[in-house]
């Protein structure tokens, strides 16, 4: 394959990585499993625009990027409007999107398992037609993010620290508002705390992302007005994995949704993978099934197939 690496080297691991190291090793190991490949490093500002016009090219088969989940967001988004695969170097402070293909979380692994991997197709989801990789959310989410923007960090410590103090002040300060959803052929107004859809529905795990990008189906979270202790006993549910377990959420795993928020404030915020933007008042989510191309570790996908025939049967 003809591939192209980009590498942030403002993202997370690669601000303390030797980065000329890094970019000689990938391009060898990608070379010795019979790529014609090149790596290059950037800047955060410089990287987008770069994938962007290499991914119009005509002799451009897939793209390696490495960096944050914003960074990632935004490859999967250009290589899926140009349909080239996507390799994902995992560089960032969660790494989401990785953690779902079942990337290693070394980076220097993670070269190995993209050179020698395959191609598979997977799922990618759009809100009013700006696609994501793991999750839309509004109210809790977006607050947080906003409180945790708002303080300053340097370094991925900093910004953890930022998000557990953005946390806290959400729980002593949780939104509520009115939301008009349309799913699965169910249409209701709520009032509640919390709205997430995602990419595939969130696996038991504490940092909610997918166990399978394949499903076809969103995940739809809202969640209740809730009071501070309501607050603190989602957070306490999602930090067990146990999200499905609280009584003020509701779930719903369908093929689209459609919001309207009636009463929107003028500065609404959304949370797009990871990114706060204003909220529109209405937005249609949409799943596109096996649309985004990408590269994984070599026999995964047969094995996550016949690891969904047997739960499908079962």
């Amino acid at each position: 394959m003809k591939l192209i690496g980009f590498f942030n080297r403002d993202g997370g691991t690669f601000r303390t990585t030797d980065m000329e190291a890094y970019e000689r090793r990938a391009e060898a190991v990608f070379r010795e499993a019979g790529h014609d490949f090149d790596a290059i490093v950037f800047s955060g500002k410089e990287i987008v625009p770069a994938m962007e016009r290499a991914a119009r090219r005509d002799d451009i088969d897939g793209i390696v990027a490495g960096g944050g989940d914003g960074t990632i967001s935004a490859a999967a988004s250009i290589a899926w409007k140009n349909g080239v695969a996507l390799g994902v170097v995992p560089a960032g402070t969660m790494n989401l999107f990785a953690r779902s293909l079942r990337v290693p979380l070394d980076i220097w692994e993670a070269l190995e398992t993209l050179a020698f991997g395959e191609v598979d197709h997977v799922d990618i989801a759009s809100a009013n037609g700006r696609p994501f990789v793991h999750q839309f959310s509004a109210g809790l989410h977006a607050r947080m993010v906003r409180y945790r923007n708002s303080y300053t960090y340097r370094s991925r410590l900093g910004k953890m620290r930022a998000s557990a103090r953005a946390a806290f002040g959400v729980v002593l300060n949780p939104p509520e508002f009115e939301v008009d959803f349309e799913a699965a052929g169910v249409r209701e107004r709520r009032r509640v705390s919390a709205v997430s859809v995602s990419n595939n529905p969130f696996g038991e795990n504490a940092l909610l992302y997918a166990d399978s990008l394949t499903s076809g189906e969103l995940g739809f979270y809202t969640a209740k007005p809730l009071k501070p202790l309501g607050v603190a006993r989602l957070a306490i549910d999602l930090l067990r994995g146990k999200v499905r377990e609280n009584a003020d959420v509701m779930i719903m795993h369908p093929a689209e949704v459609n919001l309207h928020f009636p009463r929107l404030r003028a500065k609404a915020n959304c949370v797009i993978d990871g990114e706060l933007l204003p909220l529109e008042r209405d937005v249609a989510l949409k799943l596109h099934p096996g649309e985004l191309k990408v590269l994984v570790k070599q026999g995964l996908a047969a094995q996550v197939n016949q690891s969904e025939r047997r739960e499908s049967v079962n």
